[in-house]
């Protein structure tokens, strides 16, 4: 086993961007992120992922690509892995290094705003049984982002990177936070979705009727 410290342990997660972001290779592997993580691995990179989907998500495709990663790590956390793993060809993906550091400066302030009042708080939001059910969350927002839904998938890019934050913090209130906007987001598009069925039902009976 390496018990050599990681180069940046103990270093905020929005430090550790800005760290990426100014190395000299011209774009970012995802392997490379891992590893710049190191055990922080799983809410950093839920948080990071989740980000840059929110930043992009108006681009087709691209939350689509995005949501795998998040899938499988939500997956590993559903079922309690201690290590995280992804397969090799989803490590070597890369994106331009001068995207990144752009997508990086735009959540930048928010993100030192909220590490500013963050801090280990609530540990049974980060129990072993949360951390279940958070993973369960991430699989089920990381499937809606990887439906074809242009538009619609900045709230669950959004609740992906909290909670996120919430683990990578220990932030018993963050990963709250995020439990209030999941349930939210999906009562108003159940509301929404039975508001627009009714409406169809009515439609098709009125029609019904006329024939």
């Amino acid at each position: 086993m390496n018990d050599a410290p990681h180069p940046f342990d103990g270093l905020p997660f929005s430090e550790v961007l800005t760290r990426i972001g100014e190395r000299p290779a011209a774009e970012v592997s995802l392997e490379e992120l891992v590893h710049a993580f190191g055990e922080r691995g799983f809410g950093a990179l839920l948080l990071l992922l989740g980000l840059i989907s929110a930043v992009i998500c108006t681009i087709p495709g691209t939350t689509t690509v995005l949501g795998l990663p998040m899938l499988i790590l939500g997956a590993q956390l559903l079922f309690r892995h201690d290590e995280l793993w992804l397969p090799s060809w989803i490590l070597k993906r890369r994106i331009d290094r001068a995207a990144f550091s752009a997508a990086a400066a735009r959540v930048m302030p928010h993100l030192k705003r909220v590490e500013r009042f963050s801090r280990p708080r609530l540990k049974f939001m980060s129990s072993d049984l949360a951390e279940s059910l958070i993973g369960l969350a991430c699989v089920i927002w990381a499937a809606v982002l990887m439906l074809p839904l242009v538009g619609f998938n900045l709230f669950p890019s959004l609740f992906v990177a909290a909670f996120g934050f919430g683990l990578l913090q220990r932030d018993g209130v963050l990963v709250i936070i995020a439990w209030l906007g999941s349930a939210g987001f999906a009562a108003v598009v159940w509301l929404a979705w039975e508001f627009v069925r009714r409406i169809i039902d009515a439609i098709m009976g009125f029609w019904s009727g006329l024939i």
